[in-house]
């Protein structure tokens, strides 16, 4: 009797300890846009000690974090870190995807009920709507309407999304002649004044009109491969894709304010938005929770153009890294050490260049979109007697032309296996399953299991197909991207620091999911509606 009233009084104890834990004034959710994990080790001895260093060494590092679907694209990426779960719930299954229903290509946040604000070009006709499910940010406001949510980014969708249905705010960067940041009438209707005077501003222009030299000297970039490469894609006016990059001479070429993106000055740019989100909008000023979310677009532009062997993208991590410490300093200063948490982590990896991979004797290749989809109508015809009964080949899935099947009167499971049969035939492909399979079988394998998890069934297509390792849809042999659900693409850093959070290490696999299941631990607020994550129990204090 006298151990079983003794437990019961430790748990009571705990309860009460854990009620009474003060809760962060405001939480910052750091997503950098194509982050690999091995960017922090292989980048480490070079950089400073208050950024990546900093959160590693005094935070809580989820060292083995990985996204547990395909495609990893921006927009999923975003939408899963944020919901707690995957496109199979939240129904953003890519950027940009065919609607089967209308038999058009749509993007993830356009909304044409919605107007620009701050532009008067459709770059800001953007909302949340065909998100289907809640954030952490729409719990955290439904818990509490005092709290402010506010997302910002270059991208629209890496603002839109992690900021959730009932965001205050979201701002991202409208380029080419305008070089300014923009909202929509989803969230107001006209911009405020202190972001008007900032987009007066025009900081973008400045870091414009210098050139783009490296941080340390270039003879100490070891970790990369050399700057004069043949794997690179070279900004338009470049003959070569080597530092320095004359940025002033490279802009009209380059879709003027267009090019800041691909510098790391988009990222600059980016976080003085943030320092004046957080002192106009008073975040973290009184002891109710505000969300701030904060996507760095840049290395996702950099990381396609130049490979994740770089020079480029080493130099846009360890000036990154720069820009995190100033970051935290900030924090430090505006709310208060302690008062604040930030989380860090990357909506997808990267692939090295195949071409790059090719010539080093490691697995690789290019796989010819455009020539699969018309071979397999061309076989599909051969053997149903109907023409052009793929419509759509996009996102590693293939869209049947539904009416043609029934005005022809044919099998659909019929057609499916037929297309599975002829993808696993093409170079390339190692893997293919029907949606009728899809939705029948639940696949215990990772990457099986990854397809499934990125499929929508009313979203998704009728076949879906996975590439061999190192293989990318090929549009250049120079350059890279990301989709897969291989380590390179699923393998992100996830990096916890500031109130409630204990230093530590966890080496056990965690899901990206985890992160808004966690959250909802720490700020005492519901999980969002699809939430499918698991608390990482061991960086709570």
């Amino acid at each position: 009797m006298k151990h079983f009233l003794l437990a019961i009084f430790l748990i009571l104890n705990t309860l009460f300890a854990w009620s009474q834990q003060k809760q962060p004034k405001l939480v910052v959710g750091i997503v950098v846009d194509q982050m690999r994990y091995d960017y922090l080790t292989r980048f480490w001895d070079k950089f400073s000690e208050n950024g990546f260093k900093k959160l590693v060494n005094n935070g809580f590092n989820c060292e083995q974090t990985h996204f547990n679907y395909m495609p990893t694209y921006t927009a999923p990426g975003h939408a899963s870190i944020y919901t707690g779960t995957t496109p199979a719930n939240h129904g953003i299954i890519a950027n940009t995807w065919y609607d089967k229903t209308t038999d058009i290509k749509t993007y993830c946040t356009s909304d044409e009920k919605v107007q620009s604000v701050g532009t008067t070009t459709k770059m800001g006709k953007m909302s949340p709507n065909k998100m289907l499910v809640t954030t952490i940010a729409d719990e955290l406001k439904t818990a509490n309407k005092t709290s402010k949510v506010i997302g910002i980014s270059i991208k629209d969708r890496g603002a839109i999304l992690p900021a959730g249905h009932q965001a205050d705010a979201a701002y991202w960067f409208v380029g080419e002649d305008e070089g300014k940041w923009i909202s929509s009438t989803y969230y107001m209707k006209q911009l405020p004044k202190w972001l008007n005077e900032l987009n007066k501003k025009n900081t973008a222009n400045t870091y414009l009109q210098q050139s783009w030299e490296t941080l340390l000297p270039i003879a100490e970039y070891t970790e990369s491969i050399p700057d004069n490469n043949p794997y690179e894609e070279v900004f338009e006016g470049e003959k070569a894709p080597v530092f320095p990059h004359n940025l002033p001479a490279l802009k009209k070429a380059n879709k003027n304010y267009d090019l800041i993106k691909s510098t790391p000055f988009g990222n600059t740019i980016l976080k003085e938005l943030a320092f004046e989100v957080i002192k106009n909008e008073q975040l973290g000023n009184d002891n109710v929770t505000d969300l701030l979310t904060v996507s760095f677009s840049s290395p996702d532009y950099i990381g396609h153009q130049f490979g994740p062997y770089s020079v480029e993208i080493q130099d846009t991590y360890l000036r990154l890294d720069r820009e995190i410490a100033e970051l935290l300093t900030f924090l430090e200063k505006q709310v208060g050490e302690n008062e604040f948490m930030v989380f860090l982590t990357a909506d997808h990896g990267v692939v090295d260049i195949p071409q790059h991979a090719i010539d080093n004797q490691l697995p690789g290749g290019y796989f010819e979109e455009k020539a699969t989809l018309q071979a397999l109508n061309e076989a599909l015809f051969e053997a149903f007697k109907v023409e052009n009964l793929v419509a759509n080949l996009s996102n590693y899935q293939l869209f049947f032309d539904h009416y043609l099947i029934v005005k022809h009167q044919l099998n659909g499971i019929d057609i499916e296996n037929a297309a599975v049969n002829f993808m696993l035939k093409q170079e390339g492909i190692v893997k293919a399953v029907s949606s009728t399979n899809l939705k029948s079988v639940e696949f215990t394998d990772k990457i099986m299991g990854n397809v499934q998890r990125g499929f929508h069934q009313v979203r998704s297509g009728d076949v879906l197909f996975v590439l061999a390792p190192g293989w990318i849809n090929k549009w250049t042999k120079k350059g890279t991207t990301h989709g897969s659900p291989y380590n390179y693409d699923t393998h992100v850093p996830l990096l916890w620091y500031g109130t409630n959070i204990k230093q530590g290490v966890r080496t056990e696999q965690v899901a990206i999911a985890d992160i808004a299941a966690t959250l909802s631990v720490l700020l005492k607020i519901a999980l969002p509606s699809a939430c499918d994550g698991k608390v990482i129990e061991e960086l709570i204090k």
